[in-house]
């Protein structure tokens, strides 16, 4: 089945191999939708046998809503049935998995430590929820079953059976597939069951399974056969990714260039509003009670003078016991001596700290509410405005900074405290509190009694009404983590008062027990406000007490038969894992609940919860009161406790589907995606409430509409403190009817809540405007999110309370982020399968792909002061890769759908017309040349000369002792030099020794295996005087000969060496243990060892005849891990040198330094020939010497006062690293670069520009000229075609001044279609591109098209052509592949110039002709190189440079200091290399994904975290991506992690 097969035969075939095991179905052929697996049925038996497998780790299986789970679960189910995701887990290196043991873990806040793990075994529970579970059982069987295999990537406990059932169920997968022309476009596949199976156990172990284990062979996009675990997971992945998208792509505007990214065009037939315009509600009228006070102060006087004893307050501590009792006569003598203090103890009796009107921080811990009721009724009585904030537990606690922030706007200045708050803040060595991060000076002010001074007899707080001052500032805390200070007016207190006063129908002392924060919200305006309003006695239960003891409220509901709570869900929750422990709880006393968060989504579930098991302990179902609040409009609306049980009350079963569109439809058939609300009772009394669109204009919403709800009252806050603008936006809006009329003159109040107002004037809330996500163009509630993901599986996995979900904005639309705490005792394949069905039930529940869902490890994520999540902060750390997950799954593929629209090649326009199209518009044809060089007359000696090797007797002579060569060690001191006669008389000895030792004839090969050095010189000139042909290979490395010596003798075997020439230490090296068990060592030529060479001298010198035969052979191993060898000819090599003579102006009393490897391209010509044709003075520095002293080179420059020094990137990278901070002490070592005119760096690809341009600043104060540096460009074809910059000093002369006149700036996406935009410099998607340096006299330079083959015009990308006697005459093969060669090396233009003969290079390209001029008053044509056609990449339909991709990735985040990018089967790898500690590689994924979608539109399928110096670098200092890909598919880098994108 591996041969070449159709489309249509494969379908065939496939059909009759798998038809056997099908059912047929009636009718037409075959539903690929029928459910493939058979279940077994559930036998009571089997169900109680599982059911208790299951239940003992589990903690409230039943005190869920039944309705969400149940969805929850038949969403899956119906996943299943269309067909499995098969999603590849990601693989994990085993330190990452092996998490520490169990003890080391707490739990989080929001579980409470008492109920042990398995408390449910399942004791007398109401019948009702028996059924359920039986469901539930049978519905998570269904998804546990049998056919686990395919739902993760396959599971490890597999028999045979099922894995073949499994595999059959990915093909069936696959059926009923269209062609969509969407990403990701994977090409289609030959065979079809290639589900590797895993090797058996998780993926933890399978670490130390064989390399090739028992993986199935598989064809990779090269039809190359790979094994291994990484190939099985990619083809998994693009099995997966086969599947068609759910949005269907919509039409495509695409202009002629710009790259539209998709716009969600609305869907004709998604459901509108259809109601009638809503009208305004009102609340019932305000009652007047003759009785109410005139303000909350008076009402604290009269209660303090009349009933002192009455109790106000009881406050508790964690064992339960009342700690503290408040008077009512307490409470007022003591604010009354903080008012006296405050006004008259701060500051001096002329300059007192605070006057009337200022605002002062109340800053106290959560179990102390006596302190802070104390401290707000002291502030009310001194006329300041208290703002209370949380206790700052350490100088950087999650959102602190913000609320510094709020207090510096508030302009406040003094912090009251209690006595133990105070002891307990953080205090500098000398006892200070420190200032905290952002926050302003504060004195810190400590309200206890004790500490304050009696007020005098005659000193009485003044006692007004309540009028328009503000009473106090409420913080809240922004979807961005901003947090703004709300002002509550005096009038609008007692107002907000009296409502609840009426709603609640409070009486007078009646008892109420507070669970809430008495700092804010419902807790502060039930259980501090309204309750001293009607002198009621208020049971605080702090949040500490319910850590250890969640049913500590309800003991205190019994114990003082309180009438009132004020709760959260939270809290019910808690008090339902734990009752069990208690037996005598009766709550027939309680005629109101308040559930202070009923109006969140995932409320219902635990009131339903709450009332099944405690109805039967006294729990009157018209007690549970639901409200709904905002910082902004208090309390907004609260269901009112009646005293008729028979009413139920509202419910709203309302479709998701609609809701994501803003409208609310009764759900109909669909149960599955569904959202319960329960009212949130009517409009506050003497309240008028509307619902707006949420957009800007606040337009009213018809009857069927979401939108947002709006309060026009006096008991709502005016304004956000300090901000005129959003407070204009927030507190006085003026809500229109569809003609745009004023519903009212009075301004409303948006409350943040997002609802509609159902029959009966019932208020429900669906979500918060906070947590809306607009995701292509449809709203979800983050609060909805997390409620589906909780349902699945809830509790096993992860913590209740610790989901955070939220959008990130990536690629132009909001993306959906979730983030949970992981329980510790999870196993990687269990959190695995919770992550993946998580998504699925999201997607099935909501219609909505999830961007990313994340792992963390158990109480890592920030909290709020009270444990909840802090969101903001999360998402902070999230995208700053500073979260940590321990898992994570991100799903770009599914949910990016908006990418623009893959580029169709246009059918080819023929070359003709293009030249006619270039013509008329006045481009000319991309061509350029070097200086001609038959006109140049100069006195060159060498110039008679036909070969090198008669230079070099000519040289021997005329000028004997002339040094030609300085070799330096890593010391800097002369290691040794050559003159003319003595590198003369060793070639002799050498040829002698060719002859006599290797009986060698004329044109043998002889392999040269030698370090950087002198040794090199004098054995290639031996060769050429013995006739033989040279190949220059560089020695293995004496600490990784199994990696090096491979490709020695790969060289040694390809270019035919007779015989091999070498140093006694390398021969000693050849013949080692180490080198026989790496290579064949009885297969080697025989080795000459160079280091004991004959007395006598040769007879006779070779002479050749004829310039055109073989000097030497190139072989150099490419980026794409070719190896290639070209031929060059004495007429070629004499050409080339006199060109570099030419263009560098050398001559014999020059001195030039060489930091370079000399076994190929320019390296090699520089370092063997050049010298020996001009006769300068080459200072020889082999690079490997600078990893000892990276200083070496540049001083050796500065010491041999160089003009000319050649480097390669590697070695710039070195110096601009390792003296990075050592410029200073260089310079009074007196390194001075002053005289170095040309610094160029040798290389075959694109000029790395960052580097040159660090390399040139750092350098700059030691002399070095920014201009000095440049590049060079040489490919195999032509070993240099550019080399060195324009002379300085004619730059100079012509005073061009300005920044380098070389660099360009091309647009990104221009290049991606083969096309050059220029742009300027900062504009986006910008890329500077740095010319590669002059063109060499004698070469010619042509812009073609890679596949017409047409010349193209000027700024065109195409391919560079080059014409120029040094180019190679071909490529040394040992097959002859003619077609090959003749292509690369002589090619024509299709039209045109069609006689010359071109060598093409390979590499793409642009000419540009320059505003500067050449010393000839020519223009100067700048050749600018983009990169090799082999290492782009062919990605929907547009051409990438991996270099492009890297560098945006390795700009991310500060731990990846190296990547590498390539493609496999249309995937995208991306490979990044993380310097810090291993948990810190997933933080990489979401980001490298991210960066690589907005500045790429590409979507990253794979991405693999590995260790430093993962990536391998050849010589050059240029990445091997095709050995990297080969090391990745085979699965040897060890990686870190490898994620894998859906």
């Amino acid at each position: 089945m591996l041969g070449d097969i159709t489309q249509k035969g494969y379908e065939k075939k496939r059909s009759k191999l798998i038809g056997a095991f099908l059912p047929q179905a009636p009718g037409k052929g075959m539903d690929p939708s029928v459910p493939h697996e058979r279940r077994t049925p559930v036998t009571p038996g089997s169900s109680s046998r599982y059911h208790r497998r299951r239940s003992s780790g589990s903690r409230d299986e039943r005190y869920r809503s039944d309705v969400h789970t149940e969805a929850v679960q038949a969403a899956l189910a119906k996943q299943k049935e269309r067909g499995k995701m098969a999603v590849p887990m990601p693989s994990k290196r085993r330190s990452l998995v092996v998490q520490s043991s169990m003890d080391a873990y707490t739990p989080p806040d929001t579980s409470s430590g008492s109920e042990g793990e398995g408390s449910m075994q399942g004791e007398g529970t109401p019948t009702s929820s028996q059924s359920s579970i039986n469901m539930e059982n049978w519905i998570s069987r269904a998804i546990h079953g049998s056919t686990t295999s395919s739902t993760t990537s396959s599971s490890s406990t597999q028999s045979g059976g099922s894995g073949a059932a499994s595999r059959l169920a990915d093909v069936m997968g696959q059926t009923h597939l269209e062609n969509h022309s969407a990403p990701p476009d994977v090409t289609s596949y030959t065979t079809d069951s290639i589900q590797v199976e895993r090797p058996q156990g998780s993926t933890t172990t399978s670490r130390s399974t064989p390399k090739y284990g028992n993986a199935e062979l598989m064809e990779t996009g090269d039809g190359v056969p790979v094994g291994g675990r990484v190939s099985a997971k990619i083809q998994q992945l693009v099995n997966t990714l086969k599947r068609p998208k759910r949005p269907p792509l919509r039409e495509f505007f695409v202009d002629d260039f710009e790259e539209l990214l998709e716009v969600q065009q609305p869907d004709p037939n998604q459901p509108k509003a259809e109601g009638a315009q809503m009208l305004a509600m009102r609340g019932e009228q305000l009652g007047v009670v003759t009785n109410w006070p005139l303000s909350l102060e008076a009402a604290l006087q009269r209660w303090g003078t009349i009933s002192p004893k009455a109790p106000c307050l009881t406050t508790m501590d964690t064992n339960g016991k009342p700690l503290y009792i408040l008077t009512y006569g307490k409470l007022w003598t003591r604010s009354i001596k903080v008012a006296y203090n405050i006004l008259h103890k701060l500051g001096s009796k002329q300059e007192p700290m605070l006057r009337p009107g200022d605002r002062v921080a109340l800053v106290f811990p959560n179990n102390d509410p006596a302190a802070f009721m104390v401290a707000f009724y002291g502030c009310l009585l001194a006329e300041v405005v208290p703002v209370p904030i949380e206790v700052p537990l350490t100088r950087k606690d999650a959102g602190s900074q913000q609320i510094g922030f709020l207090l510096g706007s508030c302009g406040v200045t003094v912090a009251l405290t209690s006595d133990a708050c105070h002891k307990g803040l953080p205090k500098s060595p000398t006892g200070e509190i420190p200032q905290f991060k952002g926050w302003p000076k504060l004195l810190w002010f400590v309200t206890e009694s004790k500490h304050l001074s009696k007020p005098p007899r005659d000193w009485f707080p003044h006692i007004k009404d309540a009028n328009n001052e503000t009473a106090y500032i409420e913080y809240k805390t922004c979807k961005d983590g901003s947090v703004l200070g709300v002002t509550v007016m005096r009038i609008a207190l007692l107002t907000h008062c009296q409502a609840l006063t009426q709603s609640c129908g409070y009486t007078e002392a009646e008892t109420i027990v507070n669970v809430l924060d008495f700092k804010k919200d419902v807790g502060l305006w039930h259980g501090i406000l309204t309750s001293v309003m009607n002198m009621m006695h208020v049971i605080s239960i702090p949040y500490s007490l319910m850590k250890v003891n969640p049913l500590s409220w309800i003991q205190k509901v019994c114990q003082y038969k309180a009438k009132v709570a004020c709760v959260k869900s939270r809290d019910m929750h808690w008090a339902l894992v734990a009752h069990r422990d208690q037996r005598d709880i009766n709550l027939s006393s309680l005629r109101m609940l308040v559930v202070a968060d009923g109006a969140n989504p995932w409320s219902v579930s635990s009131c339903d919860a709450f009332l099944n098991v405690f109805q039967s302990k006294g729990l009157k179902p018209e007690v549970i009161c639901p409200c709904a609040s905002s910082p902004e409009a208090l309390t907004v609306a609260i269901r009112r406790p009646t005293d008729d049980s028979n009413q139920p009350p509202g419910r709203g079963v309302l479709s998701m589907q609609g809701l994501s569109h803003g409208v609310i439809r009764v759900d109909s058939e669909e149960k599955l995606s569904v959202l319960t609300l329960q009212d949130v009772g009517t409009v506050m009394p003497g309240a008028l409430m509307c619902v707006v669109k949420p957009d800007v204009v606040p337009q009213l919403c018809k009857t069927d509409e979401i939108g947002e709800l709006c309060v026009g009252s006096i008991a709502t806050g005016t304004s956000y403190y300090g901000l005129s603008g959003m407070t204009k936006n927030t507190f006085e809006v003026f809500p229109m009817n569809s003609v745009g009329a004023l519903i009212s003159e009075y301004p409303f109040t948006r409350t943040g809540l997002l609802g509609f107002v159902g029959p009966g004037g019932l208020c429900f809330i669906a979500g918060k405007m906070d947590g809306l996500m607009v995701v292509g163009g449809r709203r979800h509630n983050a609060d909805d999110i997390v409620a589906t993901a909780l349902a699945v599986e809830p509790m096993k996995f992860v913590y209740r309370g610790r989901i955070a979900v939220f959008s990130i904005s990536v690629l132009h639309d909001e993306r959906i982020v979730v983030v949970a705490e992981q329980r510790p005792d999870s196993t990687e394949e269990d959190s695995f399968q919770w992550m993946s069905r998580v998504l699925q039930a999201i997607d099935g529940i909501h219609q909505v792909g999830v961007y990313c869902l994340a792992l963390v490890p158990s109480n890592t994520l920030p909290k709020t002061p009270l444990g909840g999540i802090h969101l903001s902060e999360s998402k902070q750390l999230f995208l700053e890769g500073s979260l940590h997950p321990c898992n994570v799954l991100m799903c770009p593929h599914t949910c990016v759908t908006n990418l623009p629209k893959p580029r169709q090649k246009q059918p080819e326009i023929g070359p003709a017309s293009v030249m006619v199209g270039n013509l008329v518009s006045g481009k000319r044809i991309a061509q350029a040349s070097g200086r001609d060089l038959g006109q140049m007359e100069d006195n060159d000696q060498a110039r008679k000369f036909l070969f090198l090797s008669e230079v070099l007797q000519w040289r021997a002579q005329t000028t004997p002792d002339h040094v030609l060569y300085t070799l330096l060690n890593c010391r800097g001191t002369i290691a040794s030099s050559l003159t003319c006669v003595q590198l003369h008389k060793r070639a002799e000895k050498i040829a002698t020794m060719l002859a006599e030792r290797g009986h060698l004839q004329d044109g043998d090969h002889v392999a040269l295996v030698y370090p950087p050095g002198i040794d090199l010189i004098a054995a290639f000139y031996g060769c050429l005087y013995a006739g033989c042909v040279p190949i220059t290979v560089r020695p293995p490395h004496p600490q990784n000969i199994a990696t090096t010596l491979p490709t020695v003798k790969m060289i040694v075997e390809v270019s035919r060496s007779a015989c091999m020439m070498t140093t006694a230490v390398i021969c000693k090296l050849l013949r080692s243990k180490e080198a026989s068990a790496a290579v064949d060592v009885r297969s080697w030529p025989p080795v000459l060892d160079t280091d004991d060479l004959p007395k006598k001298k040769p007879p006779l010198l070779y002479k050749p005849s004829n310039p055109d035969t073989l000097a030497y052979l190139d072989f150099s191993v490419s980026t794409t891990g070719m190896l290639a060898g070209v031929k060059m000819s004495h007429t070629a090599t004499s050409a080339f040198c006199r060109s570099i003579k030419l263009q560098c102006e050398l001559y014999p009393s020059r001195e030039v330094a060489i930091c370079l490897d000399p076994y190929c391209g320019l390296g090699f010509v520089l370092w063997c020939l050049c010298s020996v044709y001009s006769g300068h003075q080459s200072i020889l520095i082999p690079p490997s010497e600078l990893e000892v002293n990276p200083a070496l080179w540049l001083l050796a420059v500065s010491q041999y006062k160089v003009r000319d020094t050649f480097c390669s990137y590697s070695v710039m990278e070195l110096c601009t690293k390792g003296l990075g901070l050592q410029t200073e002490s260089l310079k009074s070592r007196g390194l001075d670069l002053s005289r170095v005119r040309t610094c160029v760096v040798v290389a075959e690809e694109r000029p790395r520009i960052a580097l040159t341009q660090s390399f040139s600043k750092l350098f700059k104060d030691l002399g070095l000229h920014p201009r000095a540096v440049s590049t060079s460009f040489g490919c195999r074809v032509n070993l240099a075609v550019c080399l060195q910059p324009h002379r300085l000093g004619k730059l100079a002369d012509q005073g061009t001044s300005g920044p380098d006149p070389t660099t360009v700036y091309v647009d990104m996406r221009a290049l991606r279609h083969d096309r050059v935009r220029l742009v300027e410099r900062g504009s986006p998607h910008s890329l500077p591109l740095m010319e590669s340096g002059k063109i060499l006299p004698g070469v010619r330079i042509i812009i073609a098209n890679p596949e017409t083959k047409g010349p193209l015009g000027d700024s065109h990308l195409g391919e560079i052509w080059v014409c120029s006697g040094h180019n190679a005459s071909g490529y040394f093969t040992v097959y002859g592949d003619e077609a090959l060669q003749s292509d690369h090396f002589t090619s024509r233009l299709s039209f045109g110039d069609t006689q010359t003969i071109w060598a093409r290079t390979g590499y793409l390209g642009f000419l540009r002709r320059t505003e500067l001029t050449d010393a000839s008053g020519e223009r100067h044509d700048a050749l600018y190189v983009v990169g090799a056609l082999d290492e782009a990449m062919e990605l929907r339909g547009m051409r990438y440079h991996p270099i492009d991709i890297e560098t945006s990735v390795i700009r991310t985040h500060k731990s990846i200091t190296e990547c590498a990018v390539f493609t496999w089967t249309n995937l995208l790898v991306v490979v990044v290399e993380l310097d810090g500690s291993e948990q810190e590689a997933l933080d990489l994924v979401p980001l490298v994904t991210n960066v690589v979608l907005e500045e790429h539109y590409l979507i990253v399928g794979v991405v693999v975290v590995v260790d430093i110096g993962v990536i391998p670098i050849n010589s050059r200092g240029e990445k091997q991506r095709m050995h990297l890909r080969d090391g990745f598919l085979a699965d040897q880098l060890d990686p870190i992690y490898v994620a894998y994108n859906m």
